[in-house]
């Protein structure tokens, strides 16, 4: 990985300039006209990209890094995925945005392994995310990973320590930390807009239809289904528990509170300015709205969550895979309201509006009905999260990240330790600068999970 400088140049363009300077030559004199050596320079500057997890959300990576192939002079080098029936449709993505045809390859390793690749996006099942991040970092790549950043309490901060230990940006895709009137909501909340907000409720209403039960079987010769399952302990293969239904069994994913709930979670935490662990956790629910005959689903349908931190302030979460009604003057289905001492705040995805008091008619809202982009050349909608990503790249610097791996984990380990409460059927006390439950072995058990050799994540990292 080529170091960057905290002006944005890469070493290798640093050196090349430095060597021209030392040595008197004009660009004339070396048979560069001043087009060519721009071009040399941009190919030089070049962040050269791989994503690993190509189907479904990983598309929704290609498209955002294709946006911004020529504006952040970058490039989809390769793709990796274990399902090589994925790789036609995700090339041809890259291809009709521009881009050169990238290379394929179903195991990771390899891609970290090549010198020329700087960073990683992983869009992979989420009991991939951690060890995969952690690989990329030892080999010196940046990463990108999707939300839940871990699949476990133990391994996100296992991932925070690679990221530190190698000095690599890892940005979580919270990208609601990137748009324009989120942030401006949150502002507002921070600076005493509707009072004290002393609660903050996150909702998840998607409603899902059940995806049916199969007898376990044979994978097909195009699915690795090895390396598919890696860290995980074995189980046999079975079509109704791989391509994105891996997000109702709890080896592979997290249910809906730990899938399309992180982004809410995070807004959540966000407003009440939280920047630690809750004191207690207690949610309950269960699989309601189809015959569990008809379906394999393990994660709840209805979950509600509640979290408690040490000042009393309150975080509830609101979890609805069934038929319902939104919530709020907005009707919000996917989204938050923050609750202060002088009035009330909702936020649907990127819009918001501020309520005082006992008022019906909103003072305070979004200055526009969708946002805007802070760089005004990156179109709206997600890319501005993936362009951050790239300037922290190029400024060698953390602290650019909008959401940073330490800030990614302490909003992924709620719906986590939201559902371990769940599954033990009680509440649950946490010591947070020990990041473990108080008295409970059985809980602190499910902090982590016995990793299936050779996919394993050490203490150390």
């Amino acid at each position: 990985m080529e170091e960057v400088n905290k002006t944005g140049n890469s070493r290798r363009n640093f050196i090349k300039q430095t060597a021209i300077a030392g040595a008197g030559i004009t660009i004339g004199g070396m048979g560069f006209s001043s087009k060519s050596y721009a071009s040399i320079r941009g190919a030089n500057d070049r962040i050269m990209l791989a994503v690993v997890g190509v189907r479904g959300q990983g598309q929704t990576h290609i498209k955002n890094w294709m946006e911004l192939n020529t504006l952040k002079n970058i490039r989809v080098k390769t793709l990796c995925d274990v399902d090589e029936h994925s790789f036609d449709q995700a090339a041809k993505i890259v291809v009709d945005k521009g881009g050169e045809k990238p290379a394929n390859e179903i195991e990771m390793r390899k891609v970290f392994d090549d010198k020329n690749i700087d960073a990683v996006s992983f869009a992979t099942p989420n009991h991939w995310h951690a060890l995969g991040t952690i690989w990329a970092c030892q080999q010196g790549k940046h990463v990108y990973v999707e939300k839940p950043a871990s699949h476990n309490v133990w391994e996100g901060r296992k991932m925070i320590e690679a990221a530190r230990k190698y000095k690599r940006r890892v940005q979580v895709g919270f990208q609601n930390r990137s748009f324009v009137n989120v942030r401006e909501a949150i502002k507002f909340l921070h600076d005493g807009g509707i009072g004290d907000v002393f609660l903050a409720r996150g909702l998840c209403i998607n409603p899902r239809e059940p995806f049916g039960i199969a007898e376990d079987g044979t994978p097909p010769p195009n699915l690795h289904y090895d390396r598919w399952l890696g860290p995980i302990s074995y189980r046999p293969y079975n079509e109704r528990k791989v391509h994105y239904n891996w997000h109702w069994f709890w080896d592979t994913g997290n249910g809906d509170t730990g899938n399309q709930g992180p982004h809410q979670f995070d807004i959540a935490r966000w407003g009440l300015n939280k920047n630690e662990h809750p004191v207690s956790v207690y949610s309950t629910g269960g699989v309601y709205g189809f015959n569990p005959r008809e379906c394999a689903q393990e994660t709840p349908t209805f979950q509600s969550s509640l979290f408690k931190y040490h000042d009393g302030k309150m975080l509830e979460f609101e979890t609805r895979g069934g038929y319902s009604n939104s919530e709020s003057g907005i009707d919000i289905r996917i989204g938050n309201i923050f609750y202060g001492t002088e009035g009330h705040l909702e936020l649907e995805r990127t819009n918001w509006r501020a309520f005082r008091k006992r008022e019906k008619e909103p003072f305070a809202g979004s200055k526009v009905l969708v946002a805007k982009t802070v760089d005004p050349r990156v179109p709206p909608g997600g890319a501005e999260h993936y362009a951050n990503f790239i300037d922290a790249i190029r400024a060698g610097n953390d602290d650019v990240l909008n959401c940073d791996i330490n800030t990614g984990f302490y909003s992924t380990a709620l719906p986590l330790m939201a559902n371990i409460s769940y599954r033990l059927k009680r509440e649950l006390k946490l010591v947070g600068e020990r990041e473990k439950f108080q008295n409970d072995k059985e809980a602190n058990a499910m902090l982590t999970r016995k990793y299936r050799p050779p996919y394993i994540i050490s203490d150390q990292v």
